[in-house]
This record gives structure tokens, C-alpha cells and sequence, in this order.
């Protein structure tokens, strides 16, 4: 069984209950992280998960809140016998190698290895045993990848948008996956407000509608934006407007089934 282990649902501010958006597929006996801001060594521990399992990472995009926390956590680990691979675009991976240089943590002394392997949108490549991935472009920065993850031992499919706009390319992609996890920062009514965000993320309407259109099987929003007074039942309920499928609203620190028997 594969579990999704959320480390944080939030945006860039975080709030006393969700910290900054970033996930742990807890693939026995692997772990892959799914972008790296703060804290992930403590947040792995507190789901249960031992953080010398992880031996590979997923990046967005680069952006301060989906990559701080790497030099931090390969810092933590510097002791230990290991190798972790980090999965990005080209301009993400360079941001990753010079984070990382300039912390010293890739010289002979570091125990704990990072490999940095670019990912060519469009190509299918292996992560490890029972996980392969195909990143694709999305517009929220030049650098930004969203993740199709293919499960061999389940035999099905998710996709991880990371942050971005409403893409309807995306959604006909996530028609024939088995679920979603996708930007929902905010209600509509911000978006209104601020229309100027529609170009780098999604509201809870416009995820529910584009969604249900696309008959997407199971739906997890994520990245809620910390600065902006809104709760979890208005996200919901915008959602429900439209969307009729599978929908689960995550906290920070659950852990969810992604096949239920």
C-alpha cells in the first residue's frame, strides 16, 4: 500500500496549523519527497517515517517555499551513508547545486550523496523500484514542472500539479489518472480581488469546475494560502459547486491512502 504523508498544505505563509506544501510517498521501503521546504526532517518523524528511507526528491519549481529547507536536510543527514536524487528541471536543479555548494554539502566530507538528474518534460523515467514519473511543463515560473507518477506496484497513476494557474491541458491529463493534487489557493472571491493570480494559481472554484469537467476520480487541493482569512469549509465548498468526485481537504501531518482497498 502507498500512502501520501502530507508535510504541509500551505503557501508561502505559513499559519500556526499548515506549513508550506510538501509531500512524503511512503514507498516501502523508500521514501520520495515531493519538494523540500522547512522542517522535513522533524515532519518526517512525526508521520512515522524514517528520513534515512528517503532516497529521492521531486522539485516543483524553486521558488523560497518549495525548496528551502534542502541544504538543511541534507545538513541533518551529513553523517549518514546515503544518496538521495533530485528530480527537476534544468533551471531548478542549478538553483538545487548552487543552494547546496553554498553550504559546502556536496563536498568529500558529507556522508549523505545528492545527485542531481534533470528531467526532460515529456519522458517517462524510473525514480526507484516501485515509482516512475513524467514531468511537463506548467506556467507558474519558467523553471516549473508538475509530476505524472506512475505506481508499478498498484498499477495506477497520480499527478501532482505543484503550483500553477488553471491549465485545462492538465485536467484532460488527470481525466485518465487515478486523482489529483493541485494548487487551490484560495476562494474565487480573492481571485476576484486580485485577478492578477490567476496567472500563477488556482482558485477553489475554478478547481472544482475544471475537475468535475474532466471527471477526475479524486481530488486533493493543497498550497492554501496563509495570508488571506478564509477556512477550509469555504475551499470545500466551492469545490462542491461543481465537483461531484472523491474529495479530500488534507491537514498537515495525514496520512492518506492513495489506492484504497
Amino acid at each position: 500500500m502507498t500512502d501520501l504523508c502530507v508535510l504541509g498544505t500551505g503557501g508561502a505563509v505559513a499559519t500556526a496549523a499548515r506549513d508550506n506544501t510538501a509531500f512524503a510517498l511512503d514507498l516501502s521501503p523508500t521514501i520520495t519527497l515531493i519538494d523540500c521546504p522547512g522542517g522535513v526532517l522533524q515532519k518526517l518523524k512525526r508521520v512515522g517515517l524514517d528520513p534515512l528511507k528517503v532516497d529521492s526528491l521531486l522539485v516543483t519549481h524553486i521558488h523560497t517555499d518549495h525548496i528551502y529547507g534542502l541544504a538543511s536536510l541534507i545538513h541533518s543527514l551529513f553523517l549518514e551513508e546515503g544518496l538521495i536524487r533530485i528530480y527537476g528541471s534544468e533551471e531548478s536543479l542549478a538553483f538545487c547545486a548552487e543552494y547546496l555548494d553554498l553550504f559546502r554539502l556536496r563536498e568529500s566530507g558529507i556522508r549523505m550523496r545528492t545527485d542531481l538528474l534533470p528531467v526532460k518534460p515529456g519522458r517517462r523515467f524510473r525514480v526507484n523500484e516501485r515509482l516512475e514519473a513524467e514531468g511537463f511543463r506548467v506556467p507558474h515560473t519558467p523553471a516549473s514542472l508538475a509530476f505524472h507518477l506512475f505506481f508499478r506496484e498498484e498499477g495506477g497513476d497520480w499527478i501532482f500539479s505543484g503550483d500553477t494557474p488553471a491549465v485545462p491541458s492538465l485536467f484532460r491529463r488527470a481525466a485518465a489518472a487515478s486523482g489529483l493534487v493541485h494548487d487551490c489557493s484560495a476562494p474565487s472571491r480573492f481571485f476576484e480581488l486580485y485577478p492578477e493570480l490567476r496567472a500563477m494559481h488556482t482558485s477553489a472554484l475554478d478547481l472544482g469546475r475544471l475537475a468535475q469537467e474532466a471527471a477526475v476520480p479524486c481530488l486533493i487541493p493543497c498550497h492554501f494560502f496563509g495570508e488571506a482569512a478564509f477556512s477550509a469549509a469555504e475551499v470545500e465548498e466551492e469545490i462542491r459547486r461543481h465537483y461531484r468526485g472523491r474529495l479530500i481537504i488534507p491537514e498537515d501531518l495525514q496520512r492518506i491512502a492513495l489506492f484504497p482497498a
